[in-house]
């Protein structure tokens, strides 16, 4: 088990202009603050209406599936998940606000809304989504559970980003921050953040993407 202490260690100093980000050196703020909107992070972003409505869709189709401990390319443990296009019309009114308030071209998302259930002892390793998926930006409405997200570059490990993810908020991560890092959720017993505890329980995300820059690429 991780502890405090132990984190301390690991991450001798933070710097951060926000209270959800935590960036453990200078460098890697400096790298990801000077695109401002590479990596951007929106607490209570649902009304708690909006929130209910989305749990109460989800429900719906989700309790009829499993949990799965293996997934096609290794990079997530525990989970369940549905590529969803039809939303009831006020959840389909907030995904098409997330759109326009989050994507460059609100046209060129993808049509298919990624919806993802980890259980209480899931976790998502690090991973850098498949390019012939996905386009320069993710954003992802989390619900139930707060969790960490961590944020490792792919070159240089020592630099690295932790991200307090709380239900209803909204995360964004864009250009450097969706090409050049990895990103994962910690799992209970890694799950700290400024050496405080975030118990992990069941946790939803429902993720929006933009269009592939390149589909044939690998």
């Amino acid at each position: 088990m991780i502890t405090g202490r132990l984190l301390k260690q690991y991450f001798p100093r933070f710097y951060s202009t926000q209270s959800n980000i935590l960036y453990n050196s200078q460098k890697v703020a400096d790298l990801l603050q000077k695109q401002s909107d590479a990596l951007r992070i929106f607490d209570d972003y649902l009304t708690d209406n909006e929130y209910n409505n989305f749990l109460k869709e989800i429900d719906g189709f989700m309790k009829r599936k499993r949990y799965e401990y293996s997934h096609w390319d290794d990079a997530i443990h525990g989970y369940r998940e549905a590529e969803k296009t039809d939303w009831s019309p006020e959840n389909q009114q907030v995904l098409s606000r997330i759109r326009e308030f989050a994507f460059d071209d609100p046209t060129q998302t993808l049509v298919h809304v990624h919806v993802l259930d980890i259980a209480k002892d899931g976790y998502i390793k690090p991973h850098i989504d498949a390019v012939r998926y996905c386009g320069t930006t993710i954003v992802g409405l989390s619900f139930l559970s707060s969790s960490v997200m961590r944020l490792v570059h792919k070159d240089d490990k020592s630099m690295m980003v932790d991200i307090l993810l709380k239900p209803k908020s909204l995360y964004i991560l864009k250009n450097i921050a969706r090409f050049d890092f990895t990103h994962e959720i910690l799992k209970n017993e890694q799950s700290y953040f400024n050496n405080n505890h975030i118990p992990r329980n069941r946790r939803i995300s429902i993720m929006c993407r933009n269009m592939p820059l390149d589909p044939s690429a690998g």
